[in-house]
């Protein structure tokens, strides 16, 4: 798959053929966007559980972050 702008055909010739996808037509993701939006405070009051991750960090990391937030020590009786 290319990208014009982080992975662009190495050719004219294969840039020539290469079509877009219609899901990716700029009114599309408008709509996508927009019921993202309209939809996000429901989303977020449903999983109140939910964490954040910053997915821009090593896959390790990531991974040992998950799992520290999903492995919780469980409530002793006292």
């Amino acid at each position: 798959r290319y990208h014009t702008t982080f992975r662009p055909a190495p050719t004219p010739e294969i840039h020539a053929r290469l079509r877009q996808n219609p899901r990716d037509k700029e009114e599309n993701i408008e709509k996508r966007v927009d019921t993202y939006y309209r939809n996000v405070k429901e989303l977020e009051d449903f999983y109140e559980d939910a964490f954040y991750v910053n997915a821009d960090q090593d896959p390790h990391v990531i991974f040992e972050f998950i799992e520290s937030c999903i492995i919780k020590p469980l409530p002793c009786k006292k």
